[in-house]
């Protein structure tokens, strides 16, 4: 009896003894990678994490939601994506995608263009650019859904008269009719008023650099994944339809 209590008390203390070596050579080889990649790349971006990645003998590096791949000793430097052939899944992918999920429910929709559909049950964020061509499109797209609320962030980020469109819209004394106007038809917004408060078109831009929006239209579901471009109707339908079956939700 002795002996086989004995035996699991030198079990567990060589599995934590494993575990304790495990996290010091991580730490040593996170610290060496550090350390080397600033040596050799003084002007590199900060680097947010380093750790082991999903294959063998390789480290993940994070700047930002951006992933690059290093060996132990930071020597080599691998920009693209991570592959599973036999699971048949781009790990890479997979991890800016969950990099880049959003607490959907968290977002200040008070600083948000508003619109729906029949019920408005099923819900998405969008963040659009009044000049972007492909948010155009992706409007258009929108206007075939059913039983959708639209809740669409204004971000101008292209440049020219982006700037005073936003603010026009955001300032209109309706400005779902004044975004739905200018986006489906061409319609110039009013010119806004001197003393309309435009500090959420501020606070969008501020959103859009903390989530890493980097272009538009950025759309957002309510699961907390990302579309990164316009996409049809019917490809943004079966999106919707995969969030409301049981398997869909996360």
């Amino acid at each position: 009896m002795t002996s086989s209590l004995d035996a699991i008390v030198l079990h567990r203390f060589l599995l934590l003894a494993a575990l304790l070596v495990s996290s010091l050579t991580a730490s040593a080889n996170e610290a060496a990678i550090r350390k080397a990649i600033a040596e050799r790349m003084p002007n590199a971006p900060k680097i947010d994490e380093v750790r082991p990645a999903p294959m063998p003998g390789l480290w993940e590096i994070r700047i930002g939601n951006e992933i690059r791949y290093t060996d132990p000793t930071g020597t080599y430097l691998i920009e693209g994506e991570l592959i599973d052939l036999k699971a048949r899944k781009n790990l890479t992918g997979e991890r800016v995608a969950q990099l880049n999920r959003v607490d959907f429910a968290a977002l200040p929709f008070k600083d948000a263009v508003v619109w729906k559909s029949g019920t408005g049950k099923r819900r998405l964020a969008v963040f659009a650019d009044p000049n972007c061509g492909y948010c155009k499109r992706f409007e258009k797209s929108l206007q075939e859904l059913k039983d959708v609320t639209v809740y669409t962030f204004l971000i101008p980020i292209l440049g020219g008269d982006s700037a005073d469109k936003t603010r026009a819209i955001w300032c209109a004394k309706d400005s779902t009719s004044a975004w739905l106007g200018w986006m489906l038809r061409n319609e110039q917004p009013p010119k806004a008023p001197a003393a309309c408060d435009d500090g959420a078109i501020e606070r969008n831009l501020a959103l859009s650099r903390r989530i890493h929006v980097n272009g538009t239209p950025a759309i957002l579901l309510e699961d907390g994944n990302r579309i990164p471009g316009a996409v049809g109707a019917v490809e943004l339908e079966k999106r919707l339809q995969a969030l409301a079956a049981p398997a869909g939700r996360s």
